[in-house]
Parts: structure tokens; sequence; C-alpha cells
């Protein structure tokens, strides 16, 4: 075993700050109903620490630590987050400082400087103010019964500046009586080697006994790589954020840390079944907070272990260790095959598997690829769109007929002083009936939908549960100007069955790409509904 595998601990401490630090992402304001639910799911997920929020700063943090008091948290202990006493101030006179012990956790987090500039420049006090500061505080918090956990602010900052007073920082949290000494890269300015170097000194200087920490940012895209750098020199607590949300760039990404904590340097984060929890986790977060999910994320992102080249996906017929570093339900996650212009029959194969189809002949695969690339070349993109993908393999399926067909549509749209109309007319043929019907609607997508449904639900009710859940165009060729190929995405939610799917139609008549779209979306709700619901 070499010199730096010999100092990583057998297991860190995970410390959870998505409340506090995540909260500050560009594009978040988490409710306290948003808050607690997290905080749920994070203690669920098996977290040591969850950082509520900074309870002496706004009144919704106060809110959540009251709310906290009276729930049940089975793995995680909450923190309350703060700073140190203000300059020439007694801890107990210090608003801030009390806001943290009416906060009724167990545990504190504070922060205090490290770097002589923040000391000079920022708080403008002296050099010995601050210590005293930092050390007066945590021993006040600790005489009031917390546990505390000690951020060392801009700490590498204040390293590279002045090493003697960055590590006197330190000694003064933990003569106060600090737990953990949590060495944070706040401007994440730093890298790997750097931060690798800084801790074992730190390590040095204070020996074996003491436990270190490691709080990141993610500024030079370094954020995982500096945490696990640091666990490499003996820091035995991590923290960090789910997704990496955080300011300007975000935080260490808890999502990315932890699996290769556990899987890469069989370093243990949570408890047994935890980490298969990741990807379940994240997407929760990401909803909550009302950000698209980061799909190419490490580890937990859909296409994390998705698999597009026909090379690549026969290569995983034969062996599921070909093109994946790790199996994915380790993290939560499932292998994916993506269907594209560049698919081969293996990945036809595969999706026919995933829908529960009869394995395709090799005929049937080679001329279904070669749809595929022409549909593309065409204007199609079928890597978001499944449910097309499932339609086309099913079609090649023998014995397979379609619930409905198009018979012929018109849509009219106009204008009459400050009123503006939209009509469409459509005729369909659905269990060898023909049924023309027609529908107005706010404009000439929403009528040619409304037409749509008016002919389906009568003939298949399950239909009435179906919603479009989002519309998308984007315009393929813009040289073309309004001539140009549209595509024409649309996302599908079943709310009674709770599926949801996507669809994908193209061509230089919008009308034409949304009735593609719109007929696929209808079609395969019925596929996938229970026989008994269509019959």
């Amino acid at each position: 075993m070499n010199a730096a595998a010999s100092e990583l601990p057998p297991c860190v401490e995970v410390f959870d700050t998505t409340l506090r630090d995540g909260a500050q992402t560009e594009g978040i304001s988490y409710s306290l109903t948003d808050k607690l639910r997290i905080a749920h799911r994070l203690d669920e997920l098996g977290v040591t620490f969850i950082e509520g929020g900074w309870p002496g700063s706004n009144p919704k943090d106060a809110a959540f630590f009251e709310a906290a008091r009276a729930a049940r948290w089975h793995h995680a202990k909450i923190v309350a987050f703060g700073a140190t006493r203000r300059a020439q101030v007694r801890s107990e006179d210090d608003p801030s400082v009390c806001a943290l012990v009416a906060a009724g956790t167990e545990v504190c987090a504070i922060f205090g400087k490290s770097s002589v500039l923040q000391v000079t420049e920022i708080l403008r006090t002296t050099l010995e103010e601050n210590l005293a500061m930092i050390a007066e505080t945590v021993a006040y918090l600790r005489a009031q019964g917390k546990r505390v956990i000690y951020d060392a602010e801009h700490f590498f900052d204040g390293y590279d500046q002045d090493p003697a007073y960055a590590l006197r920082t330190l000694e003064a949290a933990q003569q106060g009586g600090a737990e953990t000494l949590t060495l944070c890269d706040t401007n994440g300015g730093h890298l790997p080697w750097q931060v690798e170097a800084a801790v074992r000194a730190v390590r040095r200087h204070f020996g074996p006994g003491i436990r270190l920490g490691m709080h990141t940012h993610d500024d030079t895209g370094c954020g995982v790589a500096n945490t696990l750098a640091g666990v490499r020199a003996g820091a035995a607590h991590v923290q960090g954020t789910i997704n990496g949300y955080g300011e300007r760039c975000g935080n260490a990404n808890l999502c990315v840390v932890l699996p290769n904590l556990e899987l890469k340097l069989g370093v243990r984060t949570l408890p047994a079944g935890g980490l298969q929890r990741l990807h379940e986790v994240a997407q929760f977060v990401a909803e909550v907070a009302n950000l698209a999910p980061n799909e190419h994320m490490a580890y937990v992102g859909g296409s994390a272990f998705a698999h597009k080249a026909g090379v690549h996906v026969s290569a995983m017929q034969r062996h599921p260790d070909a093109y994946q570093h790790i199996d994915p339900a380790l993290v939560g996650n499932a292998m994916r095959v993506v269907v594209s212009e560049l698919s081969g029959r293996a990945n036809l194969v595969s999706k026919a598997e995933e829908f529960g189809l009869a394995r395709l002949d090799p005929e049937a695969g080679a001329r279904l690829v070669e749809q595929i690339k022409d549909r593309e070349h065409a204007g199609y993109s079928f890597e978001a769109a499944e449910a097309s993908v499932a339609l086309l393999v099913r079609r090649h399926a023998s014995g397979y007929t379609a619930p409905f067909s198009l018979v012929d549509y018109r849509v009219m749209v106009g204008r009459h002083g400050d009123r503006h109309f939209a009509e469409a007319t459509i005729k369909l043929l659905a269990r060898t009936e023909e049924i023309h019907t027609a529908a107005s609607g706010d404009g000439p997508v929403h009528a040619f939908d409304r037409a749509l449904r008016k002919a389906l639900e009568p003939l298949f009710p399950h239909l009435r549960t179906v919603a479009l859940a989002d519309y998308k165009v984007r315009i393929l060729n813009g040289g073309a100007g309004t001539g140009a190929v549209t595509r024409v995405l649309i996302d599908w939610h079943d709310t009674a069955a709770g599926r949801r799917w996507s669809t994908v139609g193209a061509g230089t008549n919008i009308l034409d790409a949304t009735w593609l779209a719109l007929a696929d979306g209808y079609e395969f709700a019925l596929l996938a509904a229970p026989a008994e619901v269509v019959a």
C-alpha cells in the first residue's frame, strides 16, 4: 500500500449544504416546504449532517429550524450555520451567535477568517482579535452544549499568503473545542495537487488526532477532484451539495464525490444501500429546485450510462463492462440504449428487448436502421423521443396494426379586427370507422390537438388522462428562412398511470411535423396502456 492510500480514512462524514450553500445558486429559491422535503430525503439517503441554513439571517431559515425540532430524523444531524462573533463584541451579545443557540440544534457550523487579507481588508480588525473571535465563539457554543464544526473560510488562499497565520486560526478553533476543522477553498481557485499538499501539511502540524474536513467550490472545475485530494491527504469529513448546486460555479458535487469515494477509493460514505438511492435523490432535488437535471452528470445523469454508437452497443451485448466503468445499479441508475443515425442493428435489438418485443430478425433490423438514418437526415432526432422509437420497432413486428390513421386534415387561421381564430378539421380511420371532427383553439396547433382528441377519446377513453407536458419547436436549417425544416418534440404525461414519454416529428410544414409527434404520442399511450382500457 502506498503512502497516499495508507492515509485514506475507512469512512468519512458527509456534510450536506444543499439547503444553505446550494440555495445561493442563481435561479434557486427554496420555500420552507421545499427545504423540509429535501432535508427528509437527505436523511433517508443517510448523510451525517444537513446544514439547514443561517438562523440569524432570515425568517425562512428560522422557521426551518423550528420545524426541524419537531421532526424525526433517522440518520442525520441538523446543523445551524453562522459566523464567529463580530470584532469587539462578546459572543453572548452577538445576535448572530445567539441565533445559533436559539436554533436548538445539537450541532453548529461556524466560519471564521483564515486569510490575513480577509482579516485586515474585509473584517478590518487585527490578526489577534480575529484569533480571539474564533476561539471565543467556539468556546461559547461548546459551553451551551453544542458540537461545533469550524469552517476555515478562504483557508487555502490564506495558507498561500501566510501559512503560519492560517495554521494559527485552526489552532484557535481547536483550542475553543471544535470537533472538526474544515478547510475551505472558498474562491474555488486551487488545483488538486495544491490542495493535497496543503492538507498534508495541516495534518503533519496537528498530528493524527485531529479531524479535518473539506469544503471546496468548483470555479476551476476541480471541486470534486479537490475534495478527493483532501481525503487522500487524510481528511475524514466532506462537505458539498446535491447536483453541485452553489454560488457562482457551484460547490463540490456530492453526487460525484460519494461514489468516487466508495467505489473508487473504498471509503465508506453512506449507510448500506444509501449509494443506490443517489440517482433518485439527484432527480428529486432538481425537481424541487425547479431546475432541469444535468443529464450528462457523472454517475447519476440520465446520459451517464447511455450508449449511442452501434459498435458500443454491440460490445455491451457481449459484456456489460465493455463501455461502462461501473454497474449503474450501484448508484441507482440504469444503462440506456440511444437510437440515432449512429445506431447499428444492435441498438434496435436492445431497444426491442427493452420494450418487451420479440427479437428483431436481421433483415427487419437492417431495414429499421436505414429508416432511422433516413429520418434523422430529414430532421428527426430520436435520442429524446424513445416513444417514437418504440413505435418504429413495433410497426416492424408482424401482425401489428395501428389503432388509427390519418385520412386528411385542414387547418384555418385568421384575424378579424382585434380577434384571431384557428379551426382544425380532421378525418381519421379508426377501428374500420371513418371519423370526421372539427375543433377551434387558441392557435393552429391547439385547434389541431383538440380536434384529434375529439375524434379519439370516444373510442379510447383512456386518452382523457393523457396530457401534453411540453411542446418544443426547433428550426433546423435557419438559412432556408420560413421554408426551413421544423422539428417538433412533445413530452407527454399519463396522469392516471404516472407514465411519461416523448415523441418527435419533422418536416417543412410545422403542422405536418406536429401531426407526426401528436399521432405517435397518442398511439404510444394506447400501446403502453393495459389492454382492458383500450379494448
